[in-house]
């Protein structure tokens, strides 16, 4: 089955997406709620890979080598400084979590044709959760932007 692929790069999405929260809250701790909350969503992340584990024991999970050529995220090695360094990288924490989300509905429409009832309630709470997560850092980037991009200098 071709979900073995999608869930191959949900389960790396989530634990990239995971990591790249992390090195977000190392590096921009000094901002009052950056350090809590990443951390906290690192945490989301680390339960869904977990709740993706006996799904990919149930139906696989396809290799690096055999995924489509693009569909990848890459974790975020290191983090900017500075105002703006910070909302680039809550746009990089927003396109990772957006790939994770749309695999989750990827995954999401395969439950529904495979009759998955379990899959499919393990896709809603994740996407669910994942939503959220999109909404938090949509919401933080714009609360960062005005200051960070208005300055002179």
């Amino acid at each position: 089955m071709r979900i073995a692929v999608y869930l191959g790069l949900l389960d790396r999405s989530e634990q990239s997406l995971a990591e790249s929260y992390r090195q977000v809250a190392e590096g921009h701790g000094d901002e009052p709620d950056i350090r809590e909350l990443t951390q906290l969503l690192a945490r989301q992340c680390d339960a869904h890979v977990h709740a993706l584990a006996p799904i990919i024991e149930r139906y696989g999970e396809a290799e690096a080598d055999d995924e489509p050529e693009r569909l990848h995220a890459d974790t975020l090695s290191e983090t900017r400084s500075g105002p703006v360094g910070l909302i680039r990288d809550l746009q990089d924490l927003h396109l990772l979590a957006t790939l994770a989300h749309s695999s989750w509905t990827m995954v999401g429409q395969a439950a529904e044709a495979l009759r998955d009832k379990e899959l499919h309630e393990t896709v809603q709470q994740c996407s669910q959760q994942l939503q959220g997560q999109l909404r938090w850092l949509q919401t933080r980037m714009k609360q960062a932007a005005p200051q960070a991009l208005a300055l002179k200098g």
